[in-house]
């Protein structure tokens, strides 16, 4: 096994997506057959009832990880609550999951969008630099 610090996290429900603020987080590649992993959020207890209501329902969604380092790209994953446990005013949420499908080159397809908007360089050059840091949900990822 091996375990990674987890940056950012976003998920995918048929509610939306929306960015999930980590106090902490870890994520561990059990390196098995299934090619499973476990994602574990430290979280404000204000998600509690979101977490719950996939956890009670089984629901599968999608997510994006950033893990160990903000400039690395985003890693998709398939992912379903396991245990949701309180500590103090914040929750732990243990995930279980797959990842999705090879990662593209997330600066190669921001650039090929911004590309087709037609944009003037100096506009290129801003959203480019702005996309690699906020790094947004691209169409064809």
């Amino acid at each position: 096994m091996k375990s990674f610090k987890m940056l950012s996290f976003d998920m995918t429900t048929k509610n939306g997506t929306r960015q999930i603020p980590l106090t902490d987080g870890i994520i561990i590649n059990q390196e098995n057959s299934h090619q499973s992993w476990i994602l574990e959020l430290y979280i404000p207890a204000a998600y509690k009832a979101d977490f719950a209501a996939l956890l009670q329902s089984s629901d599968v969604f999608k997510a994006r990880v950033v893990i160990s380092f903000p400039d690395n790209e985003p890693a998709p994953f398939t992912v379903v609550v396991s245990v949701i446990r309180e500590i103090g005013d914040h929750i732990s949420v243990l995930l279980k999951g797959t990842l999705t499908a090879p990662r593209k080159k997330y600066a190669e397809q921001l650039l090929k969008e911004l590309l087709e908007e037609d944009l003037s360089k100096d506009e290129l050059l801003s959203r480019f630099q702005y996309g690699m840091k906020v790094r947004p949900k691209l169409k064809g990822v």
